[in-house]
């Protein structure tokens, strides 16, 4: 069974430039982590990213709101993943806020 996982991330930056950062951002990270994590796929509507990949075999989606203040987050992590979501959270908080954070 999934585990939901729902995180907000708080920025001053505006949508627009929230959204740019989020989509240079993830792309990244995908890249960073290699054959980790495959058949990723996003796509934008509006201000909402919707996501999918797998990783470990397990198969994730998502999607993120983006807000004038905030991003919202929302991710279902399937079986072995799900067990991890308190971390995983954590480190999507950790890292959403250095994104989005005013430079």
């Amino acid at each position: 069974m999934a585990q939901p996982l729902t995180a907000i991330i708080p920025h001053e930056l505006g949508r627009a430039e929230a959204r740019r950062r989020i989509d240079e951002g993830l792309s990244r990270f995908v890249g960073q982590i290699g054959g980790m994590a495959q058949n990723y796929r996003q796509s934008w509507t509006g201000d909402r990213m919707d996501f999918s990949a797998q990783i470990m075999g397990q198969t994730l989606s998502g999607a993120v709101h983006v807000l004038d203040d905030a991003a919202k987050v929302e991710v279902m992590l399937p079986g072995l993943l799900g067990m991890m979501a308190g971390k995983i959270k954590g480190k999507l908080q950790q890292e959403g806020q250095l994104l989005l954070q005013k430079k």
